[in-house]
């Protein structure tokens, strides 16, 4: 069964279609990356998955209608990690997390002990213990990133949906994030969606990559057929070799030969 499902969905802004006519099926418990240049309709797309934008044509969650879903039950089944996440800076990290469990309350209803133990476990994976009476603004941002990351996590949701999740965290922490954001895929059958800019960290993860650009879908398929030189050089602008690693790929970006005046001589060669 699969998860999402899109069928012909346009996004239009200002009059314009940033998302134009785009299909697209992620299956239960797959991870897909949204790949392409700045503008090429990744963030928008997210948001209309996620309710947060009209859109034209057909969005199917876990089988059902987004448009029939009640809030209460579309946050219940759908997580949300945005590049620019509210942060109030007032507010504790430990109680910034437990607003994940907002969905699962009811009306009036005040957290519980699962709701708790729910968020401290989300603060302990994310590597956030000692943490919780901290004001997130007090945070750095990378510090800030993986509180946002533990508040998704915390929702117990079915899908997250992640735009840049690694953007402000260093590369020890992007790949912890990652791999719990894997693992979790692996222990309940977690579906990943994430917009990302970095190719190598993508092919390194995502089961199948989607391919945008002016808001259609060019290509989409597993890493190794999507991040070819070819389809980067035309849709990035950018000379790159992709080599195999570890059984995947990774994306290194070609340098071009420095331009030299005639007679130079690199300081290493000149004579003493």
């Amino acid at each position: 069964m699969s998860a999402i499902e899109l069928s012909s969905v346009t996004v239009r802004l200002g009059g314009r279609p940033v998302v134009d006519a785009v299909d697209l099926d992620v299956g239960d418990g797959e991870w897909l990356a949204l790949i392409g240049p700045n503008g090429a309709g990744k963030t928008t797309l997210l948001r209309a998955v996620a309710g947060l934008v009209p859109y034209e044509g057909s969005i199917v969650l876990d089988g059902r209608p987004a448009r029939e879903l009640r809030r209460t039950e579309l946050a219940r089944l759908l997580a949300v990690v945005p590049q620019e996440p509210s942060t109030p800076p007032w507010m504790t990290v430990g109680e910034y997390v437990l607003m994940g469990r907002t969905p699962h309350l009811g009306p009036l209803a005040k957290e519980g002990r699962e709701d708790r133990e729910a968020a401290a476990h989300a603060v302990s994976r994310l590597d956030l213990d000692g943490y919780e009476e901290r004001r997130l603004g007090t945070l750095s941002g990378g510090e800030k990133q993986r509180a946002v990351v533990a508040r998704a996590l915390a929702q117990e949701a079915r899908v997250v949906l992640l735009d840049e999740p690694t953007s402000s965290l260093d590369i020890g922490h992007q790949q912890q994030a990652l791999e719990l954001l894997d693992s979790l895929r692996e222990e309940s059958g977690l579906t990943l969606v994430a917009a990302m800019h970095d190719l190598t960290l993508a092919a390194q993860y995502a089961d199948r990559m989607t391919l945008l650009d002016g808001g259609r879908v060019v290509v989409e398929g597993a890493p190794r057929d999507v991040l070819t030189e070819a389809l980067v050089e035309v849709h990035y602008g950018a000379e790159v070799d992709v080599v195999p690693v570890g059984g995947r790929v990774a994306v290194v970006p070609r340098r071009s030969p420095i331009p030299r005046p005639s007679g130079y001589t690199p300081p290493r060669e000149r004579p003493e």
